[in-house]
């Protein structure tokens, strides 16, 4: 399955990088400064993060003597989950926003995914560069550990494709699976130490928190861009373990229901 399923989309890699390209492009077209607009928003967002936490609201992590450490720390919290919302935001609806696409081209539906997946990749890699410049100009560059970055990313990414695969397709059939996740994601984040550190929390909230498999990955990049340490892999293990449970049921579902989406869209 997973062979013919890579002969696909390596047979059709120039209809995705094309699609890819379009999409960047139309997003900036009319815009005076075009592609620097991603460059702007995280880069504002970096800047204002450090004046507010850093300068006026003065805010400190627990045993950490550095002005600037709970900005790094929130950054990197919120860079990775905005990866993760914007890739499965995206993915419940694109079957819904490609519906005349589906109906009018032939082309095997796994692109679909693999475009969002191309274009997260390509913002967060934006983001992420500004984000290293910031940490290398002031003087945070988190060294050999940078290269766990690569893995994270990449389980990541397969944890936000199978999430998003299998809300894509029920979303097809039923609608109100949108509209629930996107209240769920607003409760997901707070459940995540991204603004907060796990510590600050009564032991028996921590060990629920580490039931959610974004814990683990999102401090994961908040310890490797703060103290340059590396992952603690055994942590990662769970996540990993769902992910490959979640991308398998995605799949299936996806094999199952995909000749039926078009009469359904």
């Amino acid at each position: 399955m997973l062979l013919s399923l890579y002969r696909s989309l390596y047979s059709y890699r120039g209809f995705i990088l094309g699609s890819v390209q379009r999409e960047f492009q139309a997003r900036y077209r009319n815009s005076l400064l075009g592609a620097l607009w991603p460059v702007f928003n995280p880069l504002s967002m970096i800047i204002v993060y450090t004046v507010i936490f850093s300068h006026i609201m003065r805010a400190r992590l627990p045993g950490v003597d550095d002005s600037m450490a709970y900005s790094v720390y929130l950054c990197a919290g919120l860079l990775a989950w905005g990866m993760f919302s914007e890739i499965t935001l995206r993915s419940q609806t694109m079957f819904l926003d490609n519906a005349n696409l589906l109906k009018k081209i032939s082309f095997p539906r796994i692109c679909l995914p693999v475009i969002v997946l191309c274009n997260a990749a390509i913002n967060f890699a934006i983001i992420i560069g500004l984000f290293l410049g910031f940490l290398l100009i002031s003087g945070r560059w988190p060294g050999m550990a940078l290269l766990a970055l690569i893995p994270l990313i990449a389980l990541q990414m397969l944890f936000c494709a199978g999430l998003g695969m299998i809300l894509g397709v029920l979303n097809v059939f039923f609608r109100d699976v949108g509209q629930l996740f996107a209240i769920c994601l607003q409760f997901w984040f707070w459940l995540t130490p991204i603004v907060y550190p796990i510590t600050i929390l009564p032991e028996w909230v921590q060990r629920l928190l580490q039931l959610n498999p974004m814990t683990s990955l999102i401090g994961s990049y908040q310890n490797l861009f703060l103290y340059g340490q590396w992952p603690v892999w055994n942590s990662l293990l769970p996540v990993f373990i769902v992910t490959v449970v979640m991308c398998l049921i995605a799949l299936r579902l996806f094999r199952q229901r995909v000749g039926e989406m078009v009469d359904e869209l």
